[in-house]
């Protein structure tokens, strides 16, 4: 039986934003959701296995349990779900940044519990923004599907609903991509993102911070700011990453029925740093109060 490990965080905190999140982008076979609950599989290193994740109704801890085959990566695996479901924030000093601004402040006071929720992988979370340009959340979620379908491998003795692994980056850039649901040339502009990846040109990480990754992202084909923006934010957590372009952000009913330009809102963000991401996080959660669908993955 697997050891659970214990991860406290600041209160408050709403799983029912993290439930809502996966609800809309899972991917069978990779991720598995309960109602207090998320599971997934994963790679790390040379090892594979799965973690759950399970919120605990009595305290603020979130309980995790691994893998036995992952039982030596209890460090790594421990940083990386705290980034997932942002458990080293600190709700009072956020809401303290943003309640001064009029648009903001009374979004974050209704709601101080949103956190900034991150990707486990960072190269699944590429691939996810890469197919989910110009589409619905559904739609990159269906395409997504089918690749892990044609190209994932299977977790051996694995529990019900994690049977597979997604991707590796190799396994993408080697394939055509044909019959997948995605226009050539957006088929094209992942396969070269894989191939960077898979090659060691690109190497996902923010250790350079983040612009510098968006820099990299920007200069392959087919990833313009949008994309590489999406890819900081939900790929890393990135505090200060914000995707100006991004059509939930400018259509939220917060700014009335002609939305906003994406210049404006890049230039009203500034006052938002550093923690600009957190100002997306709820203006996108005021977009789908009227909007269930989005653009991104």
């Amino acid at each position: 039986m697997s050891e659970t490990i214990l991860l406290p965080y600041l209160e408050p905190w709403d799983w029912q934003q993290f439930q809502r999140h996966f609800a809309l982008r899972l991917l069978p076979g990779v991720e598995r959701l309960d109602p207090g609950g998320y599971a997934r599989t994963l790679r790390l290193g040379d090892a594979s296995g799965w973690l759950s994740v399970n919120a605990a109704d009595d305290r603020p801890v979130l309980e995790l349990m691994l893998s036995d085959s992952l039982r030596r990566a209890t460090q790594p695996l421990v940083a990386k779900v705290r980034k997932m479901f942002d458990l080293d924030a600190d709700p009072q000093a956020i809401a303290a940044h943003f309640v001064s601004d009029p648009a903001l402040g009374p979004l974050v006071a209704a709601q101080p519990g949103l956190r900034l929720l991150a990707a486990y992988d960072p190269f699944e979370q590429a691939v996810r923004a890469v197919v989910g340009q110009q589409v619905t959340v559904k739609a990159a979620v269906t395409i997504t599907r089918r690749i892990v379908e044609r190209l994932g491998e299977p977790l051996p003795q694995a529990p019900a609903g994690l049977e597979m692994l997604f991707p590796t980056a190799q396994a993408i850039a080697d394939d055509q991509l044909e019959n997948i649901g995605m226009p050539a040339k957006r088929a094209q502009a992942l396969r070269r993102l894989a191939a960077a990846v898979a090659e060691g040109a690109l190497h996902l990480h923010v250790e350079d911070g983040a612009d510098t990754l968006v820099r990299r992202l920007c200069e392959l084909p087919g990833i313009g700011p949008w994309t590489a923006e999406y890819i900081a934010l939900r790929g890393f957590g990135v505090a200060d990453a914000f995707p100006a372009a991004d059509l939930g952000l400018l259509k939220a009913p917060l700014w009335g029925p002609d939305g906003i330009s994406a210049k404006a809102l890049a230039d009203r963000a500034e006052a938002w740093r550093p923690w600009r991401a957190y100002a997306a996080i709820h203006i996108w959660d005021d977009y789908s109060q009227g909007a269930k669908e989005t653009k991104g993955g």
